[in-house]
């Protein structure tokens, strides 16, 4: 786990000052700039061509993870191996953008009578498909060359600086909502062509291959591994959109967008996990292969309580000073309104960290077949949740709908990778870091409240910060967590 963290450093500081541009981006950009309904029809068009261009990628990125180690031999150009996930892409493309054009006509309607801007934009989507689909790719062919940074620093800063550019210009009007949203679209053009020119630089991009290196039982498995995640992701992705699709559908874009700002504030405490699942994966993938299930094992535990007690953390705090966050931002009290999507979305990126590495297991074990089980009953299970919960309780019922499918799909997934692996991610720092939650809660509760809400948020942050981290650290809840702190620690006394 040592080199997990250690290499994960780099990534994890990437991470944090593109969440900070993200912060302001959404928080103070964004709300600024961008009225709720344009905040909307841009979440709405990148999640749809997100959702057909991951279908498009054919398991690219899953396959570049499971077999890079079967293929890696740099003085041999990997042999090939980057033309093999350069072809899959492009046979998804020209299967899926079709399909997705021969759907225009129920999609259209889908959104056409709370949502009807998205109809003018249908076909904007096809290059921005395109664009995510290689950028996926590409960014996971560097993570499988253990090279997080560079790709991670495009994703997490370039991507938000220029998007800011765009928000302004369009904010200012110096440009109309055709020119905003081609100018959204290209950015990422720009980052996909960005990431492909560093991968160009740290690897074999070359187009020769060998036909004769892949073995009829390595094809075969490979050919078998593609199927499984293609139909896997038919239902994941289309799960992991539903909230957004069917709030826009219900409720309009304008209420898209409040869901959407409040989904953004509620997913910041997954960051940690930005950095340290992809380092994670290649090492679990290289011990999978060689066999060494108690590696595997090792690593699913420390990973699962390292994720779970930053992710944790970082939602108390973040609870804690909801209230002054929507007072700080521009129109925070048209955003407050997604005050509770905040939690429950949180909650779940908590749950996601400390049981969601169980799928790496999985994805890497002969076991992997077993995600077609249950992903489309997890998919019909979202649907119903959020045809019964957004009517209800509005956008709140759309972030409650994802929690409850997030749990049932989770616990149903540590049930295979109990039975099948034995492996699980419970140990004693797991029920202690629940305890240090309870406790920080508690005393949040007791502090005063202070009128001015950037005092309050700063004191208020110190405060519960200082006691989680002397809770965590001297309750010894995780020896790696530890050790990083220690790691900072030095360095600090070193720099005096």
């Amino acid at each position: 786990m040592g080199i997990v963290i250690r290499q994960s450093i780099k990534g994890t500081l990437v991470n944090y000052v593109g969440a900070f541009i993200g912060c302001v981006t959404t928080l103070f950009v964004v709300t600024k700039f961008l009225p709720p309904e344009d905040v909307g029809l841009r979440s709405v068009i990148y999640e749809a061509a997100l959702l057909v261009a991951t279908l498009a990628q054919l398991g690219t990125t899953s396959s570049i993870m499971r077999y890079f180690p079967y293929f890696k031999d740099k003085a041999k150009g990997h042999n090939g191996f980057f033309f093999y996930i350069i072809m899959l892409p492009l046979v998804g493309c020209a299967v899926f953008i079709p399909l997705y054009l021969l759907l225009r006509q129920p999609i259209v309607a889908f959104f056409s009578e709370s949502s009807p801007l998205f109809t003018g934009y249908f076909y904007w989507l096809i290059p921005l498909i395109v664009f995510l689909a290689y950028w996926g790719v590409f960014e996971t062919y560097s993570n499988a060359n253990m090279r997080i940074a560079v790709p991670k620093f495009i994703r997490e800063v370039v991507v938000r600086l220029l998007l800011i550019a765009v928000y302004v210009v369009y904010g200012l009007h110096l440009v109309g909502r055709d020119g905003f949203v081609a100018s959204y679209i290209a950015v990422y053009g720009a980052a996909m062509l960005l990431t492909l020119l560093y991968v160009s630089r740290i690897a074999p991009v070359t187009l020769r291959h060998d036909p004769s290196f892949i073995g009829r039982p390595l094809r075969k498995d490979m050919a078998n591994y593609t199927l499984v995640w293609v139909v896997g992701a038919l239902g994941s992705t289309i799960l992991g959109k539903l909230d957004l699709f069917m709030v826009s559908s219900d409720l309009g874009f304008g209420a898209a967008g409040v869901y959407t700002i409040a989904f953004y504030i509620g997913t910041v405490i997954e960051i940690p996990a930005r950095s340290i699942t992809p380092m994670s994966a290649a090492i679990v993938a290289e011990a999978m292969r060689r066999g060494d299930l108690a590696e595997a094992k090792r690593l699913h535990r420390k990973v699962s309580l390292t994720e779970f007690v930053i992710s944790s953390f970082l939602f108390v705090l973040m609870w804690v000073n909801i209230d002054n966050i929507f007072s700080i931002m521009p129109n925070g009290e048209v955003y407050r309104a997604g005050k509770w999507v905040v939690f429950f979305i949180g909650l779940s990126k908590v749950v996601i960290a400390l049981l969601q590495f169980g799928s790496t297991l999985i994805g890497f074990s002969r076991y992997y077949h077993w995600t077609l089980y249950f992903v489309f009953i997890l998919t019909g299970l979202g649907i119903v949740s959020n045809w019964l919960f957004i009517p209800l309780w509005g956008i709140s019922g759309a972030a409650i709908a994802t929690l409850v499918t997030c749990c049932v799909s989770l616990a149903f997934q540590q049930w295979i990778v109990m039975r099948k692996i034995r492996s699980n991610p419970f140990s004693a720092g797991t029920l202690k870091m629940a305890v240090v939650i309870g406790l920080l809660f508690g005393l949040d509760a007791l502090l005063p409240v202070l009128d001015n809400c950037w005092l309050d948020c700063a004191y208020r942050t110190a405060v519960v910060g200082l006691a989680g981290c002397a809770l965590i650290y001297f309750g010894k809840v995780s020896e790696d967590v530890n050790g990083l702190l220690d790691a900072m620690v030095e360095k600090v006394r070193g720099k005096k």
